[in-house]
């Protein structure tokens, strides 16, 4: 998977270390709207912390572990979905999503995790996809439930971020319930 179409006019593409001029910037101009879920919107800082990030990724698709992607929308960077957890041996990976303020409403997120689990089930062979979310973020929570991902509980003050020990909601889907494309 190098590039796929999302719509006329976005795609989902590799996202790499290449790009970490333009992931920071992205990153400096979504900042106020990742920041509260993510914590990597508060250490990505420039260049350098972007491509130190993107990195990490790029060794771990290298060793098979999963990978980032970018959405492009009218060619600009506007946000990404990853596999924050990737195992093999289990069969299970864990995705994770993110999108500018001004990119939202599109179904961005929904087209991209749709390519990102038609990958990971029916490429990968993975069995289990999980989302993890905190309660109050209603726009992910919407996006797993239209994806087909069922709510099988909360981790009770699991994610400390800015302070605050939140608690985590975990989704999952089955390869079973995907739809094979």
């Amino acid at each position: 998977m190098l590039t796929r179409t999302l719509t006329d006019n976005a795609e989902l593409a590799a996202l790499e270390p290449w790009h970490a001029n333009e992931f920071a910037t992205h990153v400096h101009n979504a900042r106020a709207h990742l920041s509260p879920w993510l914590p990597w919107a508060l250490t990505v800082v420039d260049t350098e912390t972007a491509a130190m990030f993107l990195q990490r990724y790029a060794d771990e698709q290298a060793k098979g572990n999963g990978r980032i992607l970018g959405i492009w929308l009218d060619g600009k960077l506007v946000g990404g979905t990853l596999f924050r957890v990737w195992d093999s041996r289990t069969g299970m990976c864990e995705v994770g999503v993110w999108l500018a303020p001004d990119a939202v409403g599109h179904g961005l997120v929904t087209k991209a995790v749709g390519a990102m689990l038609d990958w990971a089930i029916g490429v990968r062979g993975m069995s289990r996809v999980e989302w993890r979310t905190v309660p109050d973020n209603t726009r992910s929570i919407a996006t797993a439930q239209r994806l087909g991902f069922t709510r099988e509980g909360v981790l009770r003050q699991a994610f400390p971020h800015q302070g605050i020990r939140h608690d985590v909601e975990v989704w999952s889907l089955l390869a079973s319930e995907w739809r094979q494309s």
